[in-house]
């Protein structure tokens, strides 16, 4: 059976020519790019061996079937904001393929924290841990197959993070382009690995603090997903030191807003849009800014029940309907909801009057202010 990627690479082939409004087409054109690139992966996979091959397909079909494209979004507006022209392809071309590059980042990012959060399902499919354990079960090889599952996607995880270089690499962009966002891309790929170390550390010292909990929203979400991918595309269009730091408030900013909101949606979102089991951060033991507020409230006015039964909920795989509702309902009732909503809405306000200490394109200004607010009250 063919791949996603196998039947979508040559069904709808996007070409730039002149007239073209990439600025409201993006989304098409990191998706075009990404197949492409991808295509070229599992036919060079292919030569080594049909089996790696295949394990390159499951891959390639979790980067380009799903997913918001917010990371190239950013890098593209932070391109645009520091002068990028929209209209002169010979830069355009390379500059997408760059921060379509972002994807291979975010699928690494995923990759990793489904396995190391032991998650069923992502984006309403099996995590790809889940999948590669189902297949060795399938087949009826030897040994364990949730080892088998864990191993494969520790790879594969391993795999988009070298192709996200070599996507950048090759993507046609001068050596003097690849030198100014040397800062940027080193940074990137550091701070989503020290952001995921600190989860995974935050969740083994069962830490409850907001300092813990924010550090790991900081550099496991907001670096990689609107600050560094900003710099980036900053960067690729030679901005100045003062336009960059305003870039990267306003991505701090509105990163840290966009991880709280994810933070909410991994407790009230809605299964059929996020696409993961309702709880699935409680029962995951994910110490949130949002629990760390539930139980802070919870310890400030003296309710101590409250206190145990939101951690009663943490890390519980079997997490019933019946415990998440009266954890939903403690967490709304201390005021813990309303907590993270008033901390989403100041540094989204924040993140905007960055935007206004600096000079920047009118078009990117408006377009940065709309996904700031697209992506802090979004509801997937």
């Amino acid at each position: 059976m063919s791949s996603v990627l196998e039947q979508q690479v040559d069904r709808h082939p996007l070409e730039l020519k002149t007239g073209v409004d990439v600025d409201a087409t993006l989304t098409a054109h990191v998706e075009h790019e990404l197949r492409v690139y991808l295509g070229r992966q599992r036919a060079a996979a292919a030569s080594i061996d049909e089996a790696f091959a295949s394990a390159v397909g499951a891959l390639s079909d979790f980067v380009v079937s799903g997913g918001k494209r917010i990371r190239p979004t950013f890098a593209w507006w932070g391109w645009r904001a520091a002068g990028g022209d929209p209209d002169d392809l010979d830069t355009v071309v390379p500059v997408l393929r760059a921060v379509s590059a972002l994807e291979l980042i975010q699928a690494c990012a995923l990759v990793q924290d489904d396995l190391m959060d032991d998650s069923d399902m992502r984006r309403g499919l099996p995590t790809v841990h889940v999948a590669f354990g189902a297949k060795h079960r399938e087949q009826g090889w030897s040994g364990s197959a949730e080892r088998f599952g864990l191993s494969a996607a520790l790879l594969l995880g391993d795999l988009a993070l070298v192709w996200a270089d070599d996507m950048v690499r090759t993507s046609g962009l001068g050596l003097e382009a690849l030198a100014r966002t040397n800062e940027a891309w080193h940074g990137m790929r550091t701070e989503v690995l020290a952001g995921q170390y600190l989860d995974v550390l935050a969740q083994a010292r069962a830490a409850t603090d907001l300092h813990s909990a924010e550090q790991v929203s900081r550099y496991k979400t907001a670096a990689y997903t609107v600050d560094r991918p900003l710099h980036f595309g900053a960067a690729l269009a030679g901005a100045d030191q003062e336009l960059v730091a305003a870039l990267r408030c306003y991505g701090a900013d509105v990163g840290i807003a966009f991880q709280l909101r994810d933070d909410l949606l991994g407790v009230f979102g809605d299964p059929a849009v996020t696409g993961k089991p309702a709880g699935d951060d409680l029962r995951e033991g994910k110490r949130t800014p949002l629990v760390a507020y539930g139980l802070d409230l919870a310890h400030r006015a003296g309710e101590t029940g409250s206190a145990e039964l939101i951690e009663s909920a943490l890390g519980v795989p079997e997490l019933d309907g019946g415990l998440l509702e009266r954890v939903r309902a403690t967490l709304i009732r201390l005021g813990a909801v309303r907590a993270v909503e008033e901390r989403i809405n100041r540094l989204t306000t924040s993140g905007l009057a960055a935007l206004d200490s600096v000079t920047i394109d009118s078009v990117a200004v408006t377009r940065l202010r709309e996904l700031a607010l697209e992506v802090t009250h979004r509801s997937y």
